[in-house]
């Protein structure tokens, strides 16, 4: 007797999926991996503009860019990382309070949050060239509190100066990444079981006790999450510098920018591109593992 023939049916039902996922991978590649090649072999050329460029494998462009511009890529990891730290700090209490207590103004909340995305990128840094401007309200209030005195002390502001200085880099970061934090938390808060909150209150836990035990704890998927979506674009921003800083602010951005458009050395700017990408990658990683949580929102 023979055995029966396959069905072609389940067959077909079992690559439904990579049919749907072929979409996806195609951009990918295309919009992707194409332009990751083309940029790995355009930082190994030599050459100029006019007389054209050509792959010689010089990699010593890689230690000229890393050696030229260290300075550019410590400042863009601390400018990045302090925006990360201060969009944590500001958005987990409002994560905390839209995803617990907004009740019937949770969705009104959620609106205001992401209203920034409604207007240009570009107009809302430059929006703070005014609010830091000098002789603003914003500067005069900090003046008071002798705020700036710190700041100045601490080499973040000039006198009382805030724009053109790092501080008035790392407010327009925090400002235009805080979005991204807030909304990766308020999801992985939103996700926790509320019984285990009466449960903790239940084994006379304190508020402060369930927090540290039970809340945080089980935000971590939203704080990775948050936090990676901060850092690894502001790291690699230039727009903030540029409107609000100076040339003492510049960030690697800037001069991946400066390289590609205004000095037109291709190589450089590529090698600088990967350079940044390899270290935000490891940091990544790092990070990543050292969490303890895998699970990202």
């Amino acid at each position: 007797m023979e055995p029966p023939a396959p069905r072609k049916p389940a067959t077909r039902k079992r690559l439904v999926p990579y049919w749907l996922l072929l979409p996806g991978i195609l951009w990918l590649v295309v919009f992707f991996a194409l332009p990751m090649v083309y940029q790995a072999s355009t930082s190994v050329q030599t050459g100029s503009l006019e007389k054209g460029f050509e792959v010689t494998w010089h990699f010593q462009t890689y230690w000229d860019a890393l050696t030229d511009y260290y300075p550019q890529f410590i400042r863009s990891l601390l400018y990045a990382g302090t925006a990360t730290l201060l969009c944590l700090l500001l958005g987990y209490p409002l994560a905390y309070l839209i995803a617990f207590k907004a009740g019937r103004w949770r969705n009104l909340v959620l609106v205001l949050v992401i209203a920034p995305f409604f207007t240009s990128f570009l107009i809302r840094t430059l929006a703070w060239k005014t609010i830091l401007a000098d002789g603003g309200p914003v500067v005069d209030v900090l003046n008071t509190l002798h705020v700036l005195d710190v700041t100045s002390w601490l080499g973040w502001t000039e006198g009382s100066r805030v724009l053109a200085t790092p501080m008035a880099v790392v407010c327009g970061l925090t400002y235009n990444f805080l979005p991204f934090m807030i909304l990766p938390l308020y999801t992985s808060l939103e996700r926790i079981d509320g019984r285990l909150h009466e449960a903790a209150g239940d084994l006379y836990a304190t508020p402060a006790t369930t927090f540290r035990k039970v809340t945080f704890p089980l935000s971590m998927p939203g704080v990775v999450s948050g936090t990676l979506l901060t850092f690894i674009p502001a790291s690699g921003d230039y727009v903030n510098a540029e409107l609000l800083g100076s040339t003492d602010t510049k960030m690697v951005g800037s001069v991946i920018q400066s390289q590609f458009l205004r000095v037109l050395d291709y190589p450089t700017a590529a090698a600088l591109s990967f350079i940044l990408m390899a270290i935000v990658l490891a940091m990544v990683t790092v990070y990543i593992r050292k969490s303890g949580t895998e699970d990202l929102v």
